[in-house]
């Protein structure tokens, strides 16, 4: 497709944008970056080897980043050679991982390829260097009571979808050779109440929320994933510039193999997952234990699949990532894998510490 260059500032603005239109992935930008190059032991102000760092969330802090929590709650970032790791929140008002990226305030951020890519065309130098999620948790949910159970069932019915949703749901109808105009699209925020109260048949929703939640109210349902019907992107991907890459390889795989315990921790221990989440780290969030329980027991399902029992977690096999460009062209995002991805530092860090798998 024709891509219109924009100068540096109409890139940040368009990089915030996209970060809430594209599902999940707007963010604040953090306060203080990463240095420059790997640093030889004890010659940053803390004495660490790498110092600290600024890590920017795809989200609120709920059950999504157990892994995360876990790798600073047990002290795998330190024992990697972080001083400390700053976890900073997003929400969908606050600025992308890419603008900060872009900006040098953040480090490292979790994003997803729809959110990333288009940055990448419009000349941020960065790429994704892992994903903790297989498989994208978007969703439509119904009622049982009047289920709809793929694309095709939502024709001629109302579909509630959120703003910063808007264009995934879209790219999930041109992969299924559907139009918006086959269904009723009607605007919506992120309670699932209208669902409840019978004003939508269906609605844009994370696998691992509004379905339990209207369950935990009582309201019996149903959901097929985007993923499964021509979708198939990975998500919480982590996203770094190429600079990072090139100048700071061993600081990167320094953090990704304290990630990649964390995230081991968290997949074998649910329960561990949502007391960090509910009484440490999103403690001002006011979250239910038992509800993140349930998310943290559903999330699993995404982070962990076939490839990854072999591989190890956070990697992608090549024909994941050939499904992952291809979805993106059906949303008319046309970049290819060179340019999005670098694995290379990922798969140095599972050869050089096979017991990581």
């Amino acid at each position: 497709m024709t891509r219109v260059p924009l100068d540096r500032r109409a890139f940040l603005r368009y990089s915030a944008l996209t970060g809430a239109a594209l599902g999940g992935a707007g963010l604040l930008a953090a306060c203080g970056g990463g240095g420059d190059g790997d640093t030889p032991n004890g010659t940053t102000p803390d004495g660490s080897r790498f110092g600290t760092v600024a890590v920017q969330l795809s989200w609120l802090k709920n059950i999504e980043f157990a892994g995360e929590y876990f790798a600073d709650a047990r002290g795998y970032f330190r024992d990697a050679g972080f001083g400390s790791v700053n976890l900073v929140a997003g929400g969908a008002a606050s600025t992308s991982v890419e603008a900060g990226l872009d900006t040098g305030k953040v480090w490292l951020g979790l994003s997803a390829p729809q959110t990333t890519a288009p940055a990448v065309l419009e000349g941020l130098p960065a790429k994704i260097v892992a994903a903790t999620y297989q498989k994208n948790p978007f969703a439509i949910v119904s009622s049982a009571a009047r289920p709809i159970t793929s694309p095709a069932d939502m024709k001629g019915r109302r579909i509630g979808v959120q703003d910063t949703n808007q264009l995934i749901f879209n790219a999930l109808l041109s992969a299924n050779g559907m139009k918006p105009g086959d269904v009723t699209i009607v605007p919506a925020q992120f309670d699932p109440t209208p669902l409840a109260n019978g004003e939508v048949d269906g609605w844009v929703s994370y696998v691992t929320n509004e379905p339990i939640t209207l369950t935990a109210k009582g309201f019996a349902n149903t959901h097929f994933l985007f993923a499964d019907f021509g979708l198939p992107l990975v998500a919480e991907t982590l996203t770094v510039t190429q600079k990072t890459i090139d100048t700071e390889r061993d600081k990167l795989k320094a953090f990704l193999t304290a990630e990649i315990k964390g995230w081991k921790d968290a997949v074998a221990d649910p329960a561990e997952s949502a007391r960090l989440a509910v009484e440490v780290y999103g403690k001002d969030q006011k979250l239910d234990l038992a509800e993140q329980t349930l998310e943290a027991r559903a999330q699993n399902d995404l982070v962990v699949s076939a490839a990854t029992r072999t591989d190890g977690l956070l990697t992608m096999t090549d024909a994941l990532v050939e499904q992952n460009i291809a979805a993106l062209r059906t949303a008319k995002i046309d970049i290819t894998a060179a340019q999005l991805f670098d694995l290379s530092v990922l798969r140095e860090v599972y050869a050089e510490n096979p017991g990581l798998r």
